[in-house]
């Protein structure tokens, strides 16, 4: 009889997305059911209490925590491509990750990884430059 490994399905959620009065999506609900949270990190989504409440609700709930970077773009909630330098996307992820990592570390958390969000992520797919970026 052959041995089998099963992996572990890891699921992860775009958290964190509410902005000001506008409520978005049912974090407190899914929360505990996932194994990763990706937390908007303001350019395309979110808030810096909204950032803290999600923070504090992946702690509550021992899911480990992601940064979800993307254009400037609240506007368009980030589906926009934007033509940047290099220079500009990584301090763009550095200003995002850092606000996060920041909140995190306000907890005695840190953030696991990076996953960026909408048309940033598929910029990244299509051209090596600035996935390098």
């Amino acid at each position: 009889m052959p041995i089998t490994t099963h992996k572990k399905l890891l699921l992860n959620c775009d958290m964190g997305e509410s902005l000001g009065l506008w409520s978005m999506g049912l974090d407190e609900q899914a929360m505990p059911l996932i194994d990763m949270a990706n937390i908007a990190c303001g350019f395309h989504a979110s808030d810096p209490l909204t950032m803290n409440r999600t923070v504090l609700l992946a702690k509550q709930s021992g899911v480990k925590i992601g940064a979800h970077p993307s254009y400037p773009d609240l506007v368009g909630f980030g589906r926009r491509s934007m033509q940047l330098r290099a220079e500009e996307i990584i301090s763009l992820i550095h200003y995002q990750v850092g606000a996060l990592a920041g909140i995190c570390q306000a907890h005695q958390l840190q953030v696991s990884y990076v996953k960026p969000h909408g048309a940033l992520y598929n910029d990244m797919m299509r051209d090596q430059a600035i996935l390098k970026a």
